[in-house]
């Protein structure tokens, strides 16, 4: 690349980077108002003349969720891709959609979690806010119709920048991207990404004065020894985080296999959900949660209650998502591992007390582990908590909890994800933890269609004879209706007599042979050739017909990966 076109190439990709940073910021900074207004009007407004009270319980929290479900049943039904936190969804598009998002799904998004929020419902906003910042990048390289690797890593500058200005911490931002959408390429990506992520950052702190509302005391610190306790943490918490994500889609089939219409299951959802907020209608459950994460960090809450406000954190928060609301799992989930983190230094301090355990220690490291279960991001989680806190001094207890939770959970999740087991439900198969390549590419853009092949009633010579005028070592076999029996080659000949190359290669087939669909990736194929020992897979039509359509060779893969590699990266 000439001087002149990489000075323009860069200056381009940072001042978009830069806009996007302001207008992820803004994004966000307008989002959070609305939740704002949204919680007035039904918390302030609406709450007081519904108010009704039996035995000390106010009945009215339980039709604020109601109402707001009601609300925002119209948009959900028509734009279903709002359902949930978004965050699967700019995923999705990035790797699958040439980083392309509708830009009115941010303003419907926008409004439909505010007011879902508003209304008490059981969800985050940081999702919502990372996919609004998404999509506004996205429809922002879209009109500058640029090409696709700058589309991609522009709708993920537009993440990172809305969840930088989240939470006051442009570097964790801009990991959680990597992490989540790159899955852990770093690259010369990164550095667009941490552009919007600080510029994000500052707009919100520009406007706002603030970006994670939960005050954090600092020089909190922990004995060596309880590294031994953060790391069984880490290991309950890895359990606990996989188990919720299971549990969260087993409730969700539950709701989307009921034949009623979306409205009831949304307005299910927000009754249920007012139901259990009315217990505890100053502790959290209502809402995103942040006011009961800092009573639990500042120890103001007992034992018993930090229990079950973790566990009802999870139940209301499981049933707003999975009823098909508008809503995160960021905040949530730092709650719960707070609550939940607090019980456990808690009961630690009762039986040690002479180690002198602080309970924020294992609130902040809970959330730090019960996230990194959950996402399969622990860098993200660990460098969010040194710059909360604005110390290193935690690092290695939350290193431990963290990392000990990522593992415990990525055994149980098989490398999943509570982001990826969304998306691998619509077919779209991705592990975590490793650069995503193959997995971006369809089999069917990559297989040779019209492919030669052989009868089972053709001999080992004929094959022979196949080798020499194709060039090619391996061919399917089908029958008289072009069905796949298997796979001849090379080695099926190689030193044989005559009189056996003279027999059909029907009676040389394995009995076990990989086939493939049009309907998977490249990454699935390489997995069933190394499998299989096979150096060609067959494609049909589908499971249910084995008709021949196409096939793919190893070198179609090595040729498809090189490329994918190219489009990566902004540089190439």
């Amino acid at each position: 690349m000439k001087v002149g076109e990489y000075i323009k190439k860069w200056t381009t990709v940072l001042l978009l980077s830069l806009i996007i940073g302001i207008v992820g910021g803004f994004g966000a900074v307008i989002f959070r108002k609305l939740i704002s207004l949204m919680r007035g009007l039904f918390f302030e407004v609406l709450l007081p003349h519904i108010s009704i009270y039996y035995n000390g319980y106010n009945l009215g929290y339980i039709l604020l969720p109601a109402i707001g479900s009601i609300m925002v049943a119209p948009i959900i039904k028509k734009y279903p891709e709002l359902k949930g936190n978004g965050i699967p969804e700019v995923i999705e598009a990035v790797i699958f959609k040439k980083g392309e998002i509708k830009g009115i799904l941010a303003l419907l998004k926008t409004l439909a979690t505010s007011i879902t929020i508003g209304s008490g419902g059981s969800v985050g906003r940081e999702g919502p806010i990372g996919f609004i910042g998404a999509s506004l990048a996205s429809e922002l390289s879209q009109y500058f119709n640029l090409s696709p690797e700058m589309k991609k890593l522009l709708t993920t500058c537009g993440l990172a920048a809305g969840i930088a200005g989240t939470f006051n911490t442009p570097f964790a931002g801009a990991i959680f991207a990597l992490e989540v959408v790159y899955m852990g390429i770093f690259s010369i990506n990164l550095v667009p990404i941490f552009l919007s992520a600080v510029i994000g950052n500052t707009v919100t702190l520009l406007l706002l004065g603030e970006a994670f509302e939960v005050n954090i005391p600092l020089q909190i610190v922990h004995a060596h020894i309880e590294l031994l306790f953060l790391f069984f943490m880490g290991l309950i918490f890895g359990i606990l985080a996989a188990y919720w994500a299971k549990f969260l889609f087993w409730l969700t089939d539950i709701f989307e296999n009921v034949k009623t219409p979306l409205w009831i299951k949304l307005l299910l959802g927000g009754l249920s959900v007012g139901f259990i907020g009315m217990f505890f209608p100053n502790y959290g459950i209502l809402g995103v949660g942040y006011e009961g994460m800092e009573l639990a960090i500042a120890g103001l809450l007992p034992l018993t209650l930090l229990i079950l406000l973790g566990i009802g954190k999870m139940l209301a928060t499981s049933i707003m998502i999975s009823s098909g609301h508008s809503g995160g799992i960021f905040a949530p989930s730092l709650y719960i591992g707070a609550l939940l983190g607090t019980a456990y230094g808690t009961i630690l301090n009762l039986l040690f007390p002479n180690i002198g355990i602080n309970p924020a220690v294992y609130a902040l490291a809970g959330m730090a582990a019960f996230f990194s279960g959950l996402i399969q991001a622990p860098i993200n989680q660990i460098l969010m908590v040194a710059e909360i806190t604005k110390g290193y001094t935690l690092l290695p207890g939350v290193i431990t909890s963290a990392t000990t939770s990522f593992l415990t959970a990525r055994f149980i999740l098989k490398g999943s994800s509570v982001y990826t087991l969304k998306l691998e439900r619509k077919g779209i198969h991705i592990k975590t933890g490793r650069p995503v390549v193959l997995e971006t590419i369809p089999v069917k853009e990559i297989m040779t269609i019209n492919p030669v092949f052989v009868y089972k009633w053709n001999t080992l010579n004929y094959v022979e004879e196949m080798v020499g005028k194709t060039g090619h070592d391996c061919f399917p076999v089908v029958d008289e209706n072009m069905e796949v029996l298997g796979v001849v080659g090379v080695k099926d000949f190689l030193n044989r007599s005559q009189r056996i190359k003279a027999l059909p290669v029907g009676r040389f087939l394995r009995k076990e042979y990989a086939l493939g669909y049009p309907t998977e990736t490249a990454h699935d194929a390489f997995e069933k050739l190394m499998k299989y020992d096979q150096n060609l897979l067959p494609i049909v039509e589908s499971p249910e017909s084995k008709r021949l359509i196409g096939v793919v060779t190893k070198r179609d893969i090595y040729k498809a990966y090189y490329r994918a590699i190219r489009e990566m990266y902004i540089e190439d």
